[in-house]
């Protein structure tokens, strides 16, 4: 009798109204724990487009490089063509380029046309020349680089007018303005002031020659006493003495006497208060004819930005125009290279070891213990580690890839041999009872069958740890693999830097250029990145096996 009631029980237990706020709750707590993933995917998604979007958006310019198209004449008569090498090619190019601007006249003003066009450019005509001597004595044309200011005015990073006073110089100004003492005279902004007219400065008899100038200077400086003696001084206009010279003049009586008179402010001044805003010309160039003259060749279609090759062919150099990553990416390649040939078979030797030889003592659980924590030390640990052992007891030579990619080994080791020894716990224990079975010896079961069988999830395994190793800075930088080399590296043993080293180098270098091309490196780094991955996840789906 008892079961049958409790059997009652539960069937009205299940259809009563707790019942169902229970189920309705847990409907509720399993849709929340779904929007709280879901809210979770959407804002990593949502952080990483962030992270790319600013990356394109202050790169992609450097994927693009501003160029001129410049005619210029090989003339024998300066060429040797016996030397080519050793012509006079700044002087070949700055000719042809200032042919272009024949109303240009003044030596700062031709200086100032040949900054437009990047001091590299004669390399580019010299290496030209040494490849084709055929066409020494012909006019050629070539699309030259520009500088790095122009290049980045032409691609609208930086413009070629800026706001001519500061924050601080408008704040000066509107505090002279709330004073009541400025207004408009004769089309011309002045400010009231109290001047002395000393005696010593102004002579009765020699009005004319007064020194007008530095006593209008201390009267309008009482304003701003608390700002210091030379603060002020840019409001004035040059001008602004002969204001206070013609008054004197029209009353000689002022003289040692202190008088009321309106002097004129400095043009910028004169546009705010009129409620313009000042212009100027960016300091990066050197005038504004120089910005009209490169203007003139954007209109003559002379200009153009073609694909920017030299991003990848070229290696460092101190013009951002110039600069490129060759040689870091041939120093990461060799790099890499050290790397894996050290740390995967050494990686893969040691899992096979500990996981199917070696016997479970205190010393194996240590060393377990002990791979798994190096696992997690900071890169900087390796870094420092390279540099006392291999930089300063063995003496290998500094900035070498050899020394990076040993470096980095130490650092991938732990990575390879946790991945190994989880590939080779997957390969089902049937494989080995198998082949020992039909008479296989241990190291037979282990290289034909069970290697074979863990290999995916090694080469995963391996080759995101090569990712992580790529983009470590850290230890390269501690090495000295951040110096600056012009040229690519013949081998493992040659000074190098690195793509990640590459970066930090150029992220702390004050050009503008360098800017854009530290965005741009980090994007072919990533690509790179994405690449090895994309690798990793074909070659695990390629050589999986079924069982």
């Amino acid at each position: 009798m008892s079961d049958i009631a409790s059997t009652k029980d539960t069937a009205q237990y299940w259809g009563s109204d707790a019942h169902k706020r229970m189920v309705a709750r847990r409907h509720a707590a399993d849709k929340r724990l779904q929007f709280y993933g879901m809210a979770a995917i959407g804002l990593a998604i949502l952080l990483l487009g962030i992270l790319v979007a600013s990356l394109v958006r202050t790169g992609y310019v450097s994927f693009i490089q501003t160029k001129v198209n410049l005619e210029i004449p090989l003339e024998s008569s300066r060429i040797d063509a016996t030397k080519p090498q050793a012509a006079n090619y700044r002087v070949i190019v700055r000719n042809a380029f200032r042919a272009l601007f024949p109303e240009v006249k003044g030596n700062r003003n031709l200086r100032n046309i040949d900054k437009i066009l990047s001091s590299e450019a004669r390399f580019i005509v010299r290496d030209y020349v040494v490849a084709n001597p055929d066409m020494i004595g012909k006019m050629v044309t070539l699309d030259l680089p520009l500088s790095d200011p122009f290049d980045q005015l032409h691609k609208g990073v930086i413009p070629s007018q800026v706001e001519a006073l500061t924050k601080r110089e408008i704040g000066l100004f509107r505090g002279l303005v709330s004073r009541n003492v400025v207004s408009i005279q004769d089309g011309r902004t002045v400010v009231q002031i109290d001047a002395f007219v000393d005696p010593k400065k102004v002579l009765p008899d020699n009005l004319a020659f007064g020194d007008y100038g530095s006593i209008v200077k201390e009267g309008f400086r009482s304003y701003f006493l608390r700002r210091g003696a030379d603060t002020s001084d840019s409001l004035l206009a040059p001008d602004a003495g002969d204001a206070l010279k013609a008054y004197v003049e029209a009353n000689p009586d002022a003289i040692g006497k202190t008088v009321q008179v309106k002097v004129p402010l400095a043009s910028d001044y004169d546009a705010i208060f009129k409620g313009e805003v000042p212009m100027a010309t960016n300091p990066r160039f050197a005038s504004a004819e120089q910005v009209a003259a490169f203007n003139s060749l954007e209109i003559r279609g002379l200009i153009s930005t073609p694909f920017n090759w030299e991003l990848f062919v070229n290696s460092d150099s101190r013009f951002p125009e110039q600069a490129g990553l060759a040689g870091a990416i041939v120093g990461s390649f060799y790099t890499l290279l050290v790397c894996f040939l050290i740390s995967f078979p050494m990686g893969i030797a040691a899992a096979i070891y500990l996981e199917e030889f070696a016997p479970t003592n205190r010393l194996t659980d240590l060393i377990e213990v002990n791979i798994n924590n190096l696992a997690a030390v900071p890169s900087v640990v390796f870094g420092l580690l390279g540099l006392a052992v291999f930089l300063g007891f063995f003496g290998l030579p500094r900035s070498a890839p050899l020394v990076g990619g040993m470096v980095l080994s130490l650092m991938t080791l732990p990575t390879i041999i946790i991945a190994t020894r989880a590939a080779l716990k997957a390969v089902p224990p049937s494989i080995r009872e198998a082949a020992l079975g039909v008479g296989a010896s241990k190291h037979q079961v282990i290289l034909h069958h069970v290697l074979p069988f863990a290999m995916p999830g090694i080469l995963t395994g391996t080759i995101i740890g090569l990712a992580q190793a790529l983009g470590e800075t850290a230890p390269l930088l501690l090495i000295g693999m951040n110096a600056f080399i012009t040229s690519a590296p013949g081998g493992v043993l040659e000074p190098a830097t690195a793509l990640p080293t590459q970066i930090f180098s150029w992220a702390d270098s004050p050009e503008r250029g360098f800017v854009s091309r530290t965005s741009a490196a980090i994007l072919v780094l990533l690509g790179f990145l994405v690449a090895m991955n994309a690798i990793a996840i074909f070659l695990r789906q390629r050589f999986e096996l079924k069982w």
